[in-house]
């Protein structure tokens, strides 16, 4: 797989892939990236990427020519995303659905955003990561990077963690315990350390329906909904 991020500020991206799981699954060419700066298609002397706003308003937008000519550069296997605060909010279904392509290109706006023209033009997608706003997209193609190399075969050194994680299913994962059973005279559920794998797995299911009930009570009328359709 073939991401490529369309960033003026490639470090700011780059250095998120030299440890951990994205490191060894670049290593093992589960994927690759590659960077490409407006700045460098400029037809400004001075290569500028942003002017005034037509028609009045605060701060400096990204120049439709630059952002035009890049991605004209794109071949046609390229799926086209574009983080802004309007998109819809992306989920791990659009992860798991997005790890099926080959070549996914993130644009990153900068300043008061992107000259829509340019959206409009070439965007097969647009994703918001939160109802707040960032000084840039640099981040939230960092995080659908993320969530969507998660899915991609052999980069979880264990693929059962997949199943069992926060909303692959409607329900909240169930809360998480590491050894010792007990510290600072804290311990974990006593059915944990039975062995009795049906009691635990049951357990672990009031637990996630407990947490979801808190946490993400929409979730769990969704999980009602879903467990009453399959009966």
């Amino acid at each position: 797989m073939h991401f490529t991020y369309v960033t003026l500020f490639s470090n700011l991206i780059e250095g998120y892939f030299q440890d951990s799981i994205l490191k060894r699954a670049m290593e093992s060419h589960k994927f690759k990236i590659s960077f490409l700066n407006p700045r460098d298609y400029s037809a400004s002397k001075h290569f500028k990427v942003d002017d005034t706003c037509v028609g009045g308003g605060a701060g400096m937008v990204m120049t439709p020519q630059p952002l035009f000519d890049t991605l004209s550069t794109l071949g046609k296997d390229a799926y086209i995303i574009f983080a802004a605060p309007v998109g819809k909010q992306f989920t791990q279904n659009d992860a798991k659905r997005l790890a099926n392509k080959s070549h996914i290109v993130f644009v990153s706006g900068r300043y008061e955003g992107i000259d829509e023209r340019v959206i409009e033009s070439f965007a097969d997608e647009v994703f918001s990561i939160g109802d707040y706003v960032l000084t840039g997209g640099e981040l939230p193609s960092l995080v659908m990077t993320d969530a969507i190399v998660r899915n991609l075969d052999g980069v979880l050194g264990n693929s059962e963690s997949l199943e069992t994680e926060s909303f692959e299913t409607p329900l909240l994962e169930a809360p998480s315990f590491g050894k010792p059973p007990i510290y600072n005279n804290l311990g974990v559920p006593s059915e944990y350390l039975k062995g009795n794998h049906s009691k635990i797995q049951a357990l672990k299911l009031a637990m996630s329906e407990c947490k979801t009930k808190y946490f993400r009570p929409e979730q769990l009328l969704k999980h009602k909904i879903r467990t009453s359709y399959e009966k």
